[in-house]
């Protein structure tokens, strides 16, 4: 019943962004859905097939998003994340905050041995043919130290898109700098090693539906996975 519902659910999107939308003035909205084979995040196993809506404004500088997933497995974990950021040039800036629905599922609980939220902050800087960006937890259900210490865990991911035969492509490497259970690692580590490729497939002259395929590979979990998706979008 669930996969029928969403299934449903996808092919109503299908026309509504088919659909010709009103200009904001001055103001950009995203309105949009990847629906993926396996979701996979900075080299942790995050669920199986997912739905993953984003909606956002964005007005010059500034930008405020909601990002979601829900997998099609009822074991699979439900995440809604907001985020608000400021970008100049390749300069970069934002707060996030994570939630989940573990623990007793409350989305209004801020308590802080209890919150489902991790707060994060990230900065970072796009030189063209690389980008940088730094994560850390600054509040929130934070990971631990081998001590049992507030981790402030962080990652720092590099990224380089280029492209070739006909795709967009991009090239990661993340790395975790130190010890904490939120990645699950004992000290330095790299986790995420992606190479992922974007071709859009015309459907008509005014629909196109973007195709993206990826290879991920922790080494410090000794995982891997290859994932397939495509996103609605107006």
């Amino acid at each position: 019943m669930k996969t029928r519902r969403i299934i449903l659910l996808l092919t109503m999107a299908a026309m509504a962004f088919n659909m010709p939308m009103a200009a904001q003035d001055e103001v950009e909205t995203t309105v949009e859905a990847d629906l993926v084979s396996h979701y996979v995040w900075r080299g942790q196993d995050c669920g199986h097939v997912s739905i993953q809506p984003t909606l956002g404004l964005a007005y010059k500088s500034f930008s405020l998003s909601a990002w979601g997933s829900v997998g099609l497995d009822a074991d699979d974990t439900e995440e809604l994340d907001l985020t608000a950021a400021y970008e100049t040039g390749g300069f970069h800036v934002g707060i996030t905050d994570y939630w989940f629905n573990t623990g007793d599922g409350r989305y209004f609980a801020y308590a802080a041995h209890r919150t489902a939220h991790v707060f994060e902050a990230n900065v970072g800087y796009d030189f063209g043919p690389v980008a940088l960006q730094w994560y850390t937890n600054i509040a929130g259900n934070d990971g631990v130290t081998s001590r049992g210490k507030r981790a402030y865990s962080s990652y720092a991911e590099l990224t380089a898109p280029f492209r070739l035969g006909g795709c967009e492509w991009e090239a990661a490497l993340g790395l975790v700098p130190y010890a904490t259970t939120a990645y699950d690692v004992s000290g330095f580590a790299v986790t995420n090693l992606q190479l992922k490729a974007t071709k859009s497939l015309h459907i008509t002259d005014r629909f196109t539906l973007p195709l993206f395929a990826g290879l991920v590979a922790n080494p410090a979990a000794e995982k891997a996975w290859l994932f397939f998706g495509f996103t609605l979008r107006p």
